[in-house]
């Protein structure tokens, strides 16, 4: 049965990605009403997680931040889709990768990277990186939290694979680093670490949009077993279907820093690419589902 409804999910959806995105913005444009005013796809939360984060902001510059956010998310689907049958030329032109080279010259000795990013922007379209790298011995990889549909997550990792990078599964991040080590495999691989712990995970805590915030660490502990340098990439959406991005270097001796400065940067930048532009982040999360409690 799940095999039946994943090539159902891909054929439909790839006859909608033959379509050029300007015509699939314009279904965009139709979805955003119904979704926003109908639906009201989980409005609440959001305007709760945009009235927290922007406490000096008046009701009528949240509703405009909402708003934006609403329609950006719509685009993001339609974006996500096209990945089925988007060119590597036209790819490459809607999202740009400014200075990749600052990570290959520190990889040249064999080292590997932990890139850090959010749900900021088109996510999805960040694995276009691997068409920006000129060195063909580095393997690219991203962690994903599998999905408990089989079918939509057969659909996603190949979407997400759609770039000639692997897919990781969070639990069998470590496994896999330690497999490539051994192979002498240099590799670049995506964390998105912007989401909430789990329960048992909450050891670190810090402000973030003006909250308390429990915040992954795994990336930092893997980063000190392994000594592979880490970088946050700084997403920047330019115009309607057009990103470009920065890489960032948060260290390239994480054996060195002191405990938990490589998330407590990794927070502080994300923090900065959402308060420059605030509507392209992922505020339908629950982010701030679990509070700290005072011992």
């Amino acid at each position: 049965m799940n095999t039946i409804v994943y090539f159902g999910m891909y054929f439909l959806l790839g006859l909608l990605a033959f379509f050029p995105l300007d015509w699939l913005y314009l279904l965009s444009d139709l979805l955003f009403y119904p979704l926003y005013y109908l639906i009201r796809y989980r409005r609440r939360l959001t305007r709760r997680n945009l009235l927290n984060a922007f406490p000096d902001a008046d009701l009528k510059s949240v509703v405009s931040i909402e708003k934006q956010f609403y329609r950006h998310f719509c685009d993001c689907f339609f974006e996500t889709v096209k990945l089925l049958h988007i060119s590597d030329e036209e790819m490459k032109r809607r999202f740009v990768f400014n200075n990749i080279k600052l990570l290959e010259d520190r990889m040249q000795n064999g080292n590997s990277c932990l890139m850090l990013l959010g749900h900021y922007g088109n996510w999805e379209w960040v694995t276009s990186i691997t068409l920006w790298s000129s060195d063909p011995e580095t393997r690219f990889a991203q962690v994903y939290r599998p999905l408990k549909n089989k079918a939509s997550n057969r659909f996603f990792l190949k979407l997400r694979t759609r770039f000639h990078s692997v897919g990781f599964e969070k639990n069998a991040v470590l496994r896999e680093i330690v497999k490539m080590r051994k192979e002498g495999v240099k590799s670049m691989i995506g964390f998105i670490s912007d989401q909430k712990p789990s329960g048992n995970n909450m050891h670190y805590w810090t402000q973030f949009l003006n909250q308390e915030t429990s915040v992954l660490t795994g990336v930092e502990r893997i980063a000190r077993q392994t000594g592979f340098l880490v970088a946050y990439l700084d997403v920047r959406k330019v115009k309607r279907g057009y990103y470009e991005a920065d890489i960032q270097l948060i260290t390239d001796d994480p054996k060195s820093v002191a405990e938990y400065e490589i998330t407590e940067q990794y927070i502080r930048a994300l923090e900065q690419t959402i308060l420059r532009q605030p509507a392209y982040w992922l505020w339908t999360h629950n982010r701030w589902k679990y509070q700290k409690t005072v011992k």
